[in-house]
């Protein structure tokens, strides 16, 4: 299969859906990039989904370089992008180039996300400058989670002019795609009509150029809890813990190792 890069990726808007998911590590990697998806995001979500911490704002940039390593050596297709984590951009410009270009250098990942719109159209034009590819992020920003008050669905009402505005920004500053998250339907909609990159969708409705979900979450290994944006496409969790009972059952019952898996 050809290598997907960040021009491809924007060659996709208006011919062809774009596909991404998470991953955080070489195993989920590997079985990601087999599928053929578009794009492995090694998001700073493995804050809450493989490390248990509450928010994505604990994670540091070596947790993040380190998972992309991994995911780097198993992704032979898609393309790696990762996460920016917080305060690694919000500091200074300076900063921002600095830490991004360490991310690449030290990690492999071919691109780099991070959060903001108006704000950050500065930033995101200083690191492209410097020839790492940034797909942006608006809509909710996890790492914005406090200032939010929660995770809740952005640009209803008044706000939706806010999020056009950071939307071009993203575009001006020279982003190659740029994340929707939880924006209401219809203002998806406008938004990648409006933009010549696209748009990748998670909570922001069917009319984005693509959509991104947590590998977790559709591998159904996430238990109980389930976003509205998420659909489920196995139930892995279940699968695994009969799996491990099973195991544990044939343990205590002497079952095994039998003989075909012992050594003679």
């Amino acid at each position: 299969m050809e290598k997907v890069t960040a021009p491809v990726i924007t060659g996709k808007k208006g011919k062809e859906k774009i596909s991404m998911l998470t991953a955080y590590d070489f195993v989920t990697a590997g079985i990601v990039d087999d599928a053929a998806v578009d794009i492995a995001l090694v998001g700073d979500s493995l804050g809450q989904i493989i490390l248990g911490y509450s928010t994505t704002v604990p994670v540091t940039i070596e947790e993040m370089i380190h998972h992309a390593k991994a995911v780097v050596r198993a992704a032979k297709h898609a393309l790696v992008v990762v996460d920016m984590p917080f305060l690694s951009y919000q500091v200074s410009v300076e900063e921002a180039k600095r830490n991004a270009g360490r991310m690449v250098k030290e990690s492999g990942a071919e691109a780099v996300k991070l959060e903001g719109g108006v704000r950050m159209k500065k930033t995101i034009k200083a690191i492209v400058d410097m020839d790492v590819p940034v797909m942006g992020h608006i809509g909710l920003t996890p790492q914005s989670v406090y200032r939010m008050g929660g995770y809740k669905v952005q640009g209803k009402g008044p706000e939706a002019r806010k999020l056009i505005e950071d939307a071009k920004a993203v575009e001006e500053a020279g982003a190659f795609s740029v994340v929707l998250e939880c924006v209401p339907r219809q203002l998806a909609k406008e938004i990648t009509e409006l933009l010549s990159i696209p748009t990748i969708g998670i909570g922001a409705g069917p009319d984005c150029d693509g959509q991104v979900l947590v590998f977790h979450d559709v591998m159904g290994l996430s238990g109980s809890f389930r976003p509205k944006f998420v659909k489920a496409s196995a139930d892995l969790r279940k699968s695994m813990t009969d799996a491990i009972k099973t195991y544990i059952d044939e343990v205590k019952e002497g079952v095994f190792p039998d003989d075909e898996h012992s050594f003679h």
